[in-house]
């Protein structure tokens, strides 16, 4: 086995780790994400509520499901630490398994648009948590959207070009992913 791909494979599985460790994490947390006895998500605050849903949410938390909001957004630095430098791995790890010069730079301009895909996150953690100390400040949710649309279009695409080659060519060679 290639040292490079070597390399590429245990940078994916010791960002899996944090991927697996963090999400279970939020996940725990988001039991009690509660406004007024309703249950709101992350996911929800990032892309489907409206501006006007995101400020009845934030406005109406009581402190201890802001704190736990809190450390959910700070979680999620953890987490992104985990998917994105994960994915530009897979981006990588699929680069060896194909021949094809042109799929192989598709392969690396994925996986460096994952350090795009990262930056994006944190500039959307940064907003919810500005957001979430002070809803009056909830501005530019258009930019935000698109911002949050750039993040999930990138890791997809990352995703989508890396994981069904290194799937195939498992088949075919037998190879350990």
């Amino acid at each position: 086995m290639n040292t490079n791909y070597k390399s590429w494979k245990m940078l994916f599985l010791f960002c899996l780790g944090l991927f697996l460790g963090t999400a279970f994490c939020m996940k725990w947390m988001e039991k009690d994400l509660l406004q007024n006895n309703q249950l709101f998500t992350v996911i929800g605050l990032e892309m489907t509520y409206s501006q006007e849903k995101v400020y009845t949410i934030l406005s109406g938390l009581d402190n201890s499901v802001r704190t736990i909001l809190n450390y959910h957004l700070y979680f999620d630095f953890v987490f992104m630490a985990g998917v994105f430098p994960g994915i530009a791995a897979l981006c990588m790890m699929a680069r060896f398994k194909t021949g094809s010069a042109n799929y192989k730079k598709v392969l690396l301009i994925t996986a460096v648009l994952q350090l795009v895909a990262w930056m994006c996150d944190i500039v959307e953690n940064n907003f919810l948590l500005s957001w979430v100390s002070n809803p009056d400040k909830i501005g530019i949710f258009p930019l935000f959207h698109v911002i949050v649309w750039v993040k999930w279009i990138l890791a997809i695409l990352g995703a989508f070009f890396s994981i069904p080659l290194l799937i195939w060519n498992k088949k075919q060679k037998n190879l350990i992913f």
